[in-house]
């Protein structure tokens, strides 16, 4: 009896047990069964992500070139060196190995290795023979990525016009900013297979040459370039200014030879320089001009019915405008227009204001271009700043005819200057000719282009005959003069604004404008020099400059002298300065 019952409790524990397994099998085989058939997609993905991941590469970024294909920027490859922590055992004693041979702190390093990512970069763009020596130790956990690296084969020529990239490729200055779109290379995210350990040992293939950046080919001649900036650093070391800028440029065209700036800055240690440095202050940096406006007033002046000989009183070298006073260094009586930008006499230039009126000089200052952007293709352009007529001052129109109260970049400046030039039509500004793809085929090409007609033809060539007599014996612009040659020009010395609005003592910006030959111009030059030592007249400090750039250039394009009508030298070739009559002087 005993023995039934207890067989009777076995079968019922034995089926309990066997429905409580049928019931689990039933439920794990309909959740296999969802799973397989249900979520098949789903899993599939979830799945991959273990396994799978994406690598981002970008192409190789353009190149820069000078007007004659000469290389200014370019990329080459690179290896940077990056680290999976999970599979380093021994960090502190890797950290220590690393630290001498890669210039980074112990504890820095470290503190990478012990980082929760399973991917951090440790050092960028490494040298070939750093890689070398850190592959030889055989290290686990390491990785050695290609990459490019932008570098500057000419160091700190024509720095501020390419500006610089950043160590991932991207443009953050300059030419390198404002074109950053066609310079950089494509992005392309490959699929690539993981180990357990987040290795990558396995990666898609792709075509290297179809995401490479464009190239740009600038209207910038490296040898003028180079002109430029070696006139600047001689400068420097005999005025020590605060800085300077020279431009040179083709008035016919608007196409910008050269833009060189001092001091300069070697883009590929760009952070071992201040961030001013970096700045394309021709473009960026608003200025008083001084006198160098004189010639857009004599301009204005015979647009509107004057002639050369056209004549007016001086006052003996004192005006008063209200409460103001008018100076001029040397006291004059009656001077001709061709006079008083010749001698450069302020209150000349007032009355020459006051005779045609201000709403007549405001027109003709915004026809050539002041108080805007010239639409150069460069970032952080500045409009300088030129007030409506209708809220000046009668002080304020006498100034502005000498130029304070206004202010111009150097951009504008000789920009404005070539339809005196060229006969008339103001151009565009431009510094990039053509882009071309990867195979140096053109895919843009930048004609010059037209603005507007400024002034006629006639006036245009009375006003280069005034220039012209700026660099002659007498002239405020002397020292710009060189043999064999008909230079047209004018100086500017401008007392610059402190911090509180008046003029400070004592600092000036010393300028000079012009162009050569006179009858049929190839190049305009504009020299701006900020705060020169001792000497600051722009006539003894900036036409000296000019004269040099212009003489190297010339001989540079094989330019014969002579070309236009030969002009009488007294004093360009002097190792000295000549000391002017008194009257001389471009003191604004």
């Amino acid at each position: 009896m005993m023995s039934a019952v207890k067989n009777k409790n076995v079968r019922i524990r034995t089926i309990i047990i066997g429905v409580f397994f049928s019931i689990m099998y039933t439920v794990i085989g309909a959740k296999a069964i969802y799973l397989q058939v249900f979520c098949k997609s789903w899993l599939s993905l979830k799945a991959a992500g273990e396994y799978e991941g994406s690598l981002i590469t970008y192409g190789k970024r353009g190149t820069i070139y000078d007007r004659n294909y000469s290389e200014l920027a370019g990329s080459i490859n690179a290896v940077s060196i990056a680290a999976y922590p999970a599979l380093i055992k021994d960090k502190k004693g890797l950290s220590k190995s690393l630290s001498h041979t890669l210039g980074i702190n112990c504890r820095e390093l470290t503190r990478k290795f012990s980082s929760k990512h399973s991917f951090v970069w440790i050092k960028r763009h490494v040298t070939p023979k750093v890689v070398r020596s850190i592959k030889d130790l055989q290290f686990d956990g390491l990785d050695y990525i290609p990459e490019h690296s932008r570098i500057y084969p000419n160091k700190t020529l024509a720095a501020q016009i390419l500006g610089l990239a950043g160590i991932d490729g991207d443009g953050l200055e300059g030419i390198e900013f404002y074109y950053d779109s066609d310079l950089k290379g494509g992005v392309v995210r490959l699929k690539v297979i993981k180990d357990a350990h987040g290795r990558v040992f396995d990666a898609e293939k792709h075509n290297k040459a179809s995401y490479s950046g464009k190239n740009l080919i600038l209207t910038i001649d490296r040898t003028i370039q180079f002109i430029a900036e070696n006139a600047l650093e001689e400068a420097a070391r005999e005025f020590k200014p605060k800085s300077g800028i020279a431009i040179v440029m083709d008035p016919n065209t608007g196409a910008v030879l050269a833009l060189a700036h001092y001091p300069g800055f070697n883009p590929n240690a760009y952070g071992n320089f201040h961030r001013d440095a970096w700045r394309n202050r021709a473009i960026t940096d608003p200025f008083e001009p001084g006198s160098t406006m004189k010639i857009f007033l004599a301009a204005a002046a015979l647009e509107s019915g004057c002639t050369s000989n056209t004549i007016f009183y001086c006052e003996d070298g004192k005006y008063s405008i209200g409460k103001n006073l008018v100076h001029d260094t040397h006291s004059y009586d009656w001077l001709s227009l061709q006079q008083i930008i010749k001698y450069s006499s302020n209150i000349g230039a007032v009355k020459v204001t006051e005779s045609i009126g201000k709403k007549t000089l405001y027109a003709a200052l915004r026809s050539f271009g002041f108080g805007q952007k010239t639409g150069i293709d460069c970032p952080g352009e500045t409009q300088g700043a030129l007030a409506p007529c209708n809220r000046w001052s009668k002080i304020d129109a006498g100034a502005i005819s000498f130029g304070q109260g206004i202010s111009v970049s150097a951009i504008q400046l000789i920009t404005a200057v070539s339809p005196i030039a060229n006969g008339g039509t103001l151009y565009k500004p431009y510094i990039v000719q053509a882009i071309t793809d990867e195979n140096g085929r053109i895919v843009k090409k930048t004609k010059p282009q037209n603005i507007r007609r400024v002034i006629s033809a006639r006036t245009s060539g009375i006003v280069r005959r005034i220039m012209k007599t700026v660099t002659t014996e007498g002239g405020t612009g002397v020292n710009a003069a060189l043999e064999g040659y008909s230079v047209c020009g004018k100086t500017g010395t401008a007392q610059k604004i402190n911090a509180r609005g008046g003029y400070a003592k004592n600092k000036y910006i010393a300028s000079f404008v012009g162009f050569a030959p006179d009858e049929d111009p190839a190049i305009s030059i504009l020299v701006v020099i900020d705060e020169p030592r001792g000497k600051y007249y722009g006539g003894t400090v900036a036409a000296p400059i000019f004269r040099k750039i212009l003489h190297e250039t010339l001989n540079y394009l094989n330019l014969p002298a002579y070309r236009g009508t030969p002009q009488k030298i007294t004093a360009c070739n002097r190792s000295v300065s000549p000391k002017l009559p008194a009257g001389n002087k471009d003191k604004v």
